[in-house]
């Protein structure tokens, strides 16, 4: 039987195939129990759920065969009050190539045994991670990550968790489930955002021409800047006559990257 907690007029049933004198409940802790009943069904009511590890117990009395009892299992679970994602000791945009670690929280849960945990970027899953063996009956907040390498294709993905309560057969129709708020992450690839570049010409700051001539031919050190740093490499640019026209073209020679 699974129920949530406090939720109204929560009943639960059982059916005794043989027929006895009495039947009741036993061992229900502080919830009171009702009162034994001569008919088939034995149903026990009571206005919310507040008990996190209730273990009720059904018994019949007969003339022939005395007492038995059954021991009732009942799940009391509440959804998760929110669900957070967060990056692990970083701020600002990725770099490629680089480790990063996804940290899905889920807030305030029970039972924790029964919780499953589901990275996805876009639409697609990356992963599904389960709380493990503890056996906590009361709401716990628990703590997944998941690792992360970012590529080209992933500048701009939005990834989010989602939170379920694997509640079985039994459970709801619609299992509860939370998810996090999408986190956009920016991937630094490939000069994205694009870098600071300033080109020198014999050591000083020069802006490529509109109209260039045989004149503006010769070596370059281009200056640039970006998220992952500096670095400075120099291009031969060779100038073209383009057929007799009055434009000219610029062919860079890229002597380093």
């Amino acid at each position: 039987t699974v129920v949530e907690v406090l939720s109204p007029e929560t009943c639960i049933t059982t059916t005794i195939w043989h027929f006895g004198i009495f039947e009741g409940w036993l061992h229900v802790e502080s919830v009171e129990a009702p009162p034994a009943t001569t008919g088939q069904y034995v149903v026990w009511s009571v206005p919310s759920m507040t008990e996190w590890s209730i273990k009720p117990a059904c018994y019949a009395l007969s003339e022939e065969g005395g007492q038995c009892d059954i021991d009732l299992v009942v799940t009391v679970y509440q959804p998760p009050e929110r669900v957070s994602l967060s990056l692990v000791n970083h701020t600002g945009p990725l770099l490629e190539g680089e480790r990063y670690t996804l940290q899905c929280t889920v807030h305030n849960v029970a039972p924790v045994e029964k919780l499953a945990v589901t990275f996805y970027s876009g639409g697609r899953a990356l992963a599904r991670l389960r709380s493990g063996n503890n056996t906590e009956k009361t709401p716990v907040t628990k703590v997944f990550t998941l690792d992360i390498s970012p590529g080209k294709a992933d500048d701009g993905a939005e990834y989010r968790c989602e939170a379920r309560l694997d509640l079985g057969p039994e459970g709801p129709e619609h299992p509860p489930v939370v998810a996090s708020l999408r986190e956009s992450l920016n991937c630094e690839v490939a000069g994205n955002p694009q870098p600071v570049v300033t080109w020198y010409r014999d050591g000083q700051v020069v802006a490529l021409p509109a109209r260039s001539d045989r004149k503006h031919a010769g070596k370059y050190t281009i200056w640039t800047k970006g998220l992952l740093g500096q670095k400075n490499f120099t291009v031969e640019v060779e100038v073209l006559d383009n057929s007799g026209d009055v434009s000219s073209q610029f062919l860079l020679c890229f002597c380093g990257t």
